[in-house]
């Protein structure tokens, strides 16, 4: 089936849907980012999700045959497992010496990279309303993390790196979906692509039966939630969206983990704080809620 004809089957409001869904899942499942490092150390963080993402996807991309795939599908596919791998890694490391409010938050800096990479890389000529709407969503980031008065440690500089990983990654990734289709396929291959390239760092670290008996709970969260379900969200939906459209809605996941670190680990947010969640969350429901043309110059 070609793939045009594959996009007619999924509004752009179901796919935005889609990546509000997975926002919300990363959000929740970013406190278990911070609290499983008191078991497992980042890259053995990495590769036991990524085992279980891509044990929980494998089947359901077994199932859904060649709807469309074509030539350069390897070499393309290689350049998202290795941008998702890189971002991964560096992200849970970011964990290590920041909070969870400002890892996440500062991540949403991709935002803005995203449509700046996106015109780089597949000419996707963002609008300037599109670029406003990412830009105020970096702005409420900001103020939901206290504005960064405090000095910078490495966990902030990691985030940041993060995001440069991921806006990349998500251009590389709508582009990859949109040319050769079967998203589960390529969520699979992310993840077990990862899990091999982390397996020989991972066991030279803490990586033991007790530690991931230890850390079973947090495991499950981020192996089946946050990584095979959240990630499959994504590739999906990315099919019949731009990366700039995406970028925006994905970082609601920064007010959701802000929630759910203050109710789960005591982390506070201030009255900017509040002031900043509302503005993200107005522009990822201002951009969730569109079905038009008019926040992108360039859509699928």
């Amino acid at each position: 089936m070609p793939v045009a004809a594959m996009r007619s089957t999924m509004s752009r409001f179901k796919a935005n849907a889609l990546l509000l869904l997975a926002a919300i899942i990363w959000g929740l499942g970013n406190v278990c980012h911070k609290t499983i490092l008191a078991h497992l150390d980042p890259v053995a963080v990495v590769f036991l999700t990524s085992v279980i993402a891509g044990a929980v996807t494998l089947p359901f991309a077994m199932r859904e045959g060649s709807a469309t795939s074509g030539d350069g599908w390897f070499p393309s596919v290689a350049r998202v497992v290795l941008l998702f791998a890189l971002g991964c890694v560096i992200q849970q490391m970011s964990y290590a010496g920041t909070t969870v409010t400002n890892s996440s938050l500062l991540i949403s800096v991709s935002t803005v990279i995203t449509p700046i990479a996106a015109w780089v890389i597949m000419r996707e000529r963002p609008s300037a309303l599109i670029l406003v709407i990412a830009i105020l969503t970096v702005f409420g980031s900001a103020l939901l993390a206290g504005g960064f008065t405090g000095s910078a440690t490495f966990g902030d500089a990691f985030a940041i790196l993060t995001a440069i990983c991921f806006a990349v990654w998500t251009v590389e990734l709508g582009r990859h979906v949109q040319k050769h289709g079967r998203p589960l396929a390529t969520a699979a291959s992310q993840f077990l692509g990862t899990a091999v390239a982390t397996l020989p760092f991972a066991l030279q670290g803490t990586m033991s039966l007790r530690t991931i008996l230890a850390a079973w709970p947090e495991l499950v969260m981020l192996g089946v939630f946050s990584t095979a379900i959240g990630f499959c969200l994504q590739s999906s939906a990315q099919r019949y969206t731009t990366s700039s459209h995406a970028a925006v809605i994905c970082s609601g996941e920064g007010v959701f983990a802000a929630i759910s670190a203050a109710a789960l680990l005591g982390e506070r947010l201030s009255p900017h704080g509040f002031l900043g969640a509302g503005v993200i969350l107005s522009c990822v429901l201002f951009a969730a809620m569109s079905v038009g043309k008019k926040l992108d110059a360039s859509t699928p």
